[in-house]
């Protein structure tokens, strides 16, 4: 039976092959029995004709006869739409076993285009963002293409559609052509009538979410005028809280009114908790494996709980959170927090428990605003012979970040700035006086296409009255693949009397890099980083150099380098890393 089975399969493979084979052997076959000729040459035209007539050039000499005058018809409409009315066709049939299909044009001048008189009447002739398109082929003077005509037709009948002006209509809609003189005359007058306006939003009943929660979430009042990107920002803005499986908005206009449109909201909730788990590498940790739990609806008020772990070689930590939602969902929450984190610096290891509250709020300038207050005990080993302690501090802090790009995947402009500042009183719940301040900001510029530069700086600073009590987790290192490349992770640092690297009071890592696309997601690169860990601010910096490759994945940037450290004698680094440039 099994015997017979594989036969049975063997053999509709090699039916299915043979199919296949025959199937573009006819394809070819058929492209090789056409050939359009245009003098003078015009590649558009000559590809319009083609692609009107792709059917009807196939068969025998017998067919073919019987289809050169539809075949010549066509390719007459093909050359009008285009804006040629004097041309001169011939259709001919050469014999033999493998008949070709020639079609000769003489193209002769075309119709240009003498009037063009495009208005737009009503309330949307008062919207700025309402704009009559500015197409190049529907400038006086311009070759006649029907298909512009048609295109700007679509395109205000679109925009009314957007901006709720759903009774407009065209009191004038004219395209006069005189193919003896060779002009075209375009009459178009769009009357928009009265702009709609976003009603009364009405939720279902099974969304398991109090409705003032989902009030919160609306990006327009009722009354305000309607905008298809308001309706579409309502759906992402419910679909990005995590609480619902479905969302659908409802906000359809009609010419017969209402003149204020109902928004239907229909929601499915998420099931209450999902598992994730991940995996990734870089030479900074190596293999790395994450898992995390979320409960996304604890309550109808829409708290959240979770929990977080991650495991590299050089790095271990759990945490759990409970989040409350406040004015704006999406970006104003409280969190709460703990974990713990043990980490393997290069020449110390770190055990951490922390505690802590963070307020996330979106400024009208688009900053985000952390407000935290956090809780840390760390104890640590500095090498073999080296110093241990403990370490206790209750640290308040607030932070700035900003992100403004063109994508969020692979940006061609954009920038992203971040501050951090963090500090402790000496026995007030902490064991000195502590100041700790970080700063980033990175940029990206494309020019000419395909050229693209990234900047990078980011700086660090301690301020405290007994350093020695500074722990490993607040001090500064530098080196690696998001540092300075060429030089390990984390091995740019002073050193104790004992030879360890214990961090820094200050830290600078810059970069400048240059890309050059080579494909549509690949690109080389080569690039110039410095920077340093150090306790004077008269230190000098390290210098690493060299290139490398990015490939855009469906998920993200990976990013392959060959970097040599100018101020070491250890040859050649590799970096992998994986992540936004941004």
């Amino acid at each position: 039976m099994c015997c017979i089975f594989f036969h049975y399969l063997r053999f509709f493979w090699v039916v299915l092959f043979c199919s296949a084979i025959s199937i573009l052997g006819s394809v070819v076959y058929a492209a090789n029995r056409v050939e359009v000729q245009v003098t003078p040459k015009s590649a558009l035209l000559k590809k319009n004709i083609e692609a009107y007539i792709a059917n009807l050039s196939q068969g025998d000499v017998k067919t073919l006869q019987a289809a050169k005058r539809v075949v010549q018809q066509q390719a007459e409409k093909a050359s009008q739409a285009l804006g040629y009315y004097q041309t001169q066709i011939v259709v001919r049939i050469s014999e033999g076993d493998e008949p070709v299909l020639y079609v000769e044009v003489e193209r002769g001048e075309p119709v240009r285009l003498r009037t063009v008189n495009i208005q737009v009447n009503g309330e949307a002739a008062d919207l700025p963002a309402f704009a009559v398109p500015d197409d190049k082929r529907l400038k006086v003077g311009a070759r006649l293409d029907h298909s512009a005509y048609d295109d700007v037709k679509s395109m205000l009948q679109n925009q009314a559609l957007r901006f709720g002006f759903f009774a407009a209509d065209f009191t004038k809609s004219e395209l006069l052509i005189d193919p003896q003189i060779g002009a075209a005359d375009i009459h178009l007058v769009f009357e928009s009538g009265p702009r709609y306006r976003l009603g009364e939003v009405r939720f279902s009943e099974h969304a398991k979410i109090d409705p003032d929660v989902l009030e919160r979430l609306l990006p327009f009042t009722p009354g305000t005028p309607y905008n298809s990107a308001l309706v579409a920002k309502l759906s992402q803005n419910l679909q990005s809280t995590g609480y619902f499986e479905q969302v659908r908005v409802d906000a359809v206009g009609s010419a017969d009114g209402p003149i204020e449109i109902p928004v239907e909201v229909s929601l499915e909730a998420i099931k209450p908790r999902t598992v994730s788990v991940g995996l990734g590498f870089s030479t900074d940790v190596g293999p790395r494996g994450r898992l995390g739990w979320e409960r996304h609806r604890v309550n109808s008020s829409g708290h959240k709980l979770g929990f977080d772990s991650e495991i590299s070689k050089p790095r271990q930590n759990v945490s759990t959170w409970y989040q409350i939602p406040l004015a704006a969902p999406l970006t104003d929450y409280l969190r709460f927090s703990s974990g713990y984190q043990r980490e393997e610096l290069v020449d110390a290891e770190s055990r951490l428990i922390n505690l802590g509250v963070q307020w996330h709020a979106r400024l009208p300038s688009e900053w985000l605003r952390v407000v935290s207050l956090r809780w840390e005990q760390e104890d640590y080993d500095f090498g073999r012979n080296g110093k241990s302690g403990r370490s206790s501090f209750l640290m308040p802090g607030v932070g700035f970040s900003v992100l403004r790009s063109d994508s969020p995947l692979d940006p061609s402009q954009g920038y992203r700035l971040q501050w951090d500042v963090r500090g402790a009183k000496q026995d007030f719940v902490a064991d000195a006086d502590v100041l700790h301040v970080t700063a980033l900001a990175r940029g990206l510029l494309t020019f000419a296409d395909k050229h693209r530069v990234l900047g990078r700086a980011q700086v660090g600073a301690i301020g405290t009255n007994s350093y020695d009590k500074v722990p490993p987790s607040l001090r500064f290192f530098a080196g690696g693949d998001q540092s300075v490349r060429g030089y390990d992770y984390q091995t740019l640092s002073p050193r104790d009397d004992q030879g360890n690297r214990e961090g820094g009071r200050y830290m600078f890592a810059g970069s400048l890099e240059y890309q050059y696309s080579i494909a549509e997601r690949w690109r080389i690169a080569t690039f110039v980083d410095q920077g340093n860990a150090f306790n004077s601010l008269g230190d000098k910096m390290n210098t690493g150099a060299g290139f490398g490759v990015r490939w855009v994945s469906p998920v993200g940037p990976l990013r392959l380098d060959l970097a040599h450290a100018f101020d070491e004698d250890k040859g050649w680094r590799i970096h992998f890393s994986m992540g936004p440039e941004l």
